[in-house]
């Protein structure tokens, strides 16, 4: 049988250490890696506290293409899912901690919902699914 998972999820960056304090300061992530590497670059992975499943790589873009698709990596469609095992809790944590939600929380057939936008402009849902 096979076995596999989704490691890690490339974001696009334009610097490190704002990013990081983004996700860290305002998400409330935690910073799992950051090992510099040759030519200035560093590997920085960062996931939700308490997730041992996929991260995000921060990866700082190095060409005028990448740079470019900083803050929409998917054309201004949702990019990222943060699921919540209590959507309330951290809703009012996240908007507290400065987080700028783009529309009002909504109840959905498979939960509760809201858009937000990290540093860059990506789109995410904040999302607590309802029990099967």
């Amino acid at each position: 049988m096979v076995k596999q998972k989704i490691g890690y999820v490339a974001l696009l960056v334009r610097d490190y250490d704002e990013t990081l304090a983004f996700y860290t300061g305002v998400l409330g992530f935690d910073l799992l890696e950051d090992t510099m590497l040759d030519g200035g670059k560093r590997w920085v992975r960062v996931a939700p506290p308490g997730d041992a499943g996929t991260c995000l790589l921060l990866a700082k873009a190095t060409t005028p293409e990448q740079a470019a698709r900083i803050g929409d990596q998917t054309g201004e469609r949702v990019f990222l899912f943060l699921h919540t095992d209590d959507f309330w809790r951290d809703y009012h944590a996240l908007r507290a901690r400065g987080l700028q939600f783009t529309e009002e929380p909504r109840a959905e057939s498979y939960g509760t919902v809201a858009v937000f936008v990290d540093l860059y402009g990506n789109r995410w849902d904040l999302l607590e699914l309802k029990a099967p």
